[in-house]
């Protein structure tokens, strides 16, 4: 199993790639494995929404059966 998770903004910046390939059980696991492998990430990541398979999670799901996770943080402007 992989999901894809793509980096937008500052989190392209702090994870230093756009996106990449993760094997990670559940969005719980995922986001504890992003921060150990791109610590940079922990600074922004609890402001970040998160959205997998285009549905914004807060919470722990599974990520069984999921193609994509989206890491978008806060956007400035009007």
């Amino acid at each position: 199993m992989s999901v894809r998770v793509r980096y937008f903004a500052a989190a392209a910046e702090a994870a230093g790639t756009d996106a990449e390939d993760r094997a990670e059980p559940s969005l719980t696991a995922l986001r504890e494995a992003v921060v150990a492998d791109h610590p940079a990430l922990g600074e922004i990541l609890d402001r970040c929404a998160v959205l997998v398979d285009g549905t914004r999670h807060d919470d722990d799901v599974p990520l069984a059966g999921v193609t994509h996770v989206d890491v978008l943080p806060p956007f400035a402007g009007g």
